[in-house]
């Protein structure tokens, strides 16, 4: 009987030798990328979610370059993954978009911004969101816009200035809520019997975490959130439509006569989707680019003092002394678009970009498989003294001569960020209003703490004083 056993146990130890050798050596009809897959199933998933204090590149990545070179493989929340730093297979990835490289996002990601989100959707349909987008966040939108938002920014930096003292993130992410919600869905939080902001909190703090959904855990949190926000908003269309509006005011109008064409191709599922989305990117991402870029400004004297110089001179050049910006205006912020640049390069907002492989591709003297997802990052290319020199240093004098194929704060491609402009233009705006009118100081001061996902300046809290008369 014991040799029953013996075998028995023999076997079972040879079936888990070869599956241990086949997860740590997948099959593939090439050369794969160096790297390792880590633990089954989990792969390097725990090393991969660790919080980063530093500007510098995320340790998960560095380690790898440096072991591996600038394209390596790894297993990320159970699936197989190409990491890529190059700046070539990057940019090829981002041009070839539909052709050999598709949208792709783990399922975690899907969860919790939906399975229809605009970022998981392709082809026609794809095209057919984004030119929505534009619809609110192009350029004529946003020159129609520009008034508002500088409204936004100088009634905010009034009560701000009121105060003893505001943490900036969470004051511009309330900010910039408030008046997307309002161009998107005629949002009110004071008129609103359910605080809208306060899910969309809950789902950040658990967006970038271990997805196990479990009573207590960030990440089941972070489902509440979105379950209780697109809840709002799905009462929100019902309403809507139960009591249509003469005059189209926001984006919500827009959606539900697309929703109700005959022939649309747009479903409820879809439009909420993209709500919830649009919503969550528009003041996130904003307004973490907006507190990095004080906190420099703050650190750099000289490169704040140009930016006041060339705003100072936008008033004195100014006609009208009571007339507010204007796009003319707005355009010629040669300076502050630097600036910006500057800031979305060092933050990286947007620090890992995920694609699929639609067939085997040969890229030098590596094979990424069919299926297999592709992440690019951004950090590794942004701070990267081969492509900048210097790179943790805030300088924006180097972006005089443009941007180059080595910048991909936006993303790229067809899938370059529809939300750009937007972005710009709150940032401009606030500078703007914030160097022209007020004087500054950190009251505490936090420090950056990445995580592949997202950026916190913890603890920014600012005192911001009138400036006086020039």
């Amino acid at each position: 009987m014991w040799h029953v056993s013996l075998y028995i146990a023999a076997t079972i130890m040879v079936a888990i030798t070869h599956w241990l050798y086949r997860w740590q050596n997948p099959k593939c009809k090439g050369n794969l990328p160096p790297g390792s897959m880590g633990w089954p199933l989990i792969g390097e998933t725990m090393h991969f979610f660790a919080p980063n204090s530093t500007w510098d590149t995320p340790p998960f990545v560095k380690q790898r370059m440096k072991r591996y070179g600038s394209v390596f493989r790894t297993s990320l929340v159970g699936r197989p993954v190409i990491v890529s730093t190059d700046s070539d297979l990057n940019y090829m990835i981002f041009q070839q978009e539909g052709q050999l490289f598709q949208s792709w996002y783990p399922d975690s990601f899907t969860e919790v911004f939906g399975r229809q989100n605009v970022g998981s959707l392709h082809g026609y349909m794809y095209k057919y969101l984004k030119n929505m987008v534009l619809y609110l966040f192009g350029p004529e939108s946003l020159k129609k816009m520009l008034h508002e938002v500088e409204h936004v920014a100088t009634t905010s930096l009034e009560k701000w200035a009121g105060l003893e003292s505001v943490e900036l993130k969470e004051a511009t992410a309330n900010m910039i809520f408030d008046l997307t919600a309002k161009k998107l869905i005629s949002y009110d939080p004071e008129k609103s019997s359910e605080n809208l902001r306060e899910n969309f909190v809950a789902f950040i703090q658990g967006l970038i975490s271990f997805p196990l959904d479990i009573p207590g855990t960030a990440y089941h949190k972070c489902l509440q959130g979105r379950k209780k926000a697109m809840a709002m908003l799905k009462n929100m269309l019902k309403d809507r439509r139960a009591n249509p509006r003469k005059v189209k005011s926001d984006f919500f109008d827009y959606v539900l006569e697309e929703l109700d064409r005959g022939d649309s191709i747009l479903t409820e599922a879809i439009a909420l989707d993209l709500m919830f989305v649009l919503l969550f990117a528009s003041f996130e991402t904003t307004s973490l680019a907006i507190t990095v870029a004080v906190k420099l400004l703050r650190d750099n004297p000289r490169a704040l003092q140009e930016l006041t110089e060339e705003h100072v001179n936008i008033l004195r050049n100014r006609e009208n002394k009571e007339s507010g910006l204007t796009w003319k205006e707005y355009k010629s912020m040669t300076f502050t678009f630097q600036i910006i640049n500057e800031t979305v390069r060092l933050a990286n907002i947007v620090p890992g970009v995920f694609r699929k492989a639609l067939r085997d591709i040969k890229f030098k003297d590596y094979t990424i498989p069919a299926g297999w997802a592709v992440m690019v990052c951004p950090p590794a290319v942004h701070l990267n003294p081969v492509n900048y020199k210097d790179p943790l240093e805030f300088n924006p004098w180097r972006w005089e001569k443009g941007a180059s194929k080595n910048f991909m704060g936006f993303g790229g491609g067809m899938r370059f960020c529809v939300g750009t402009d937007f972005t710009k233009v709150q940032m401009a705006v606030f500078l703007h209003c914030l160097v022209t009118k007020y004087r500054w100081r950190t009251v505490r001061g936090g420090e950056i703490v990445r995580t592949p996902g997202l950026q916190f300046p913890n603890g920014f809290h600012v005192e911001i004083s009138e400036r006086q008369t020039e």
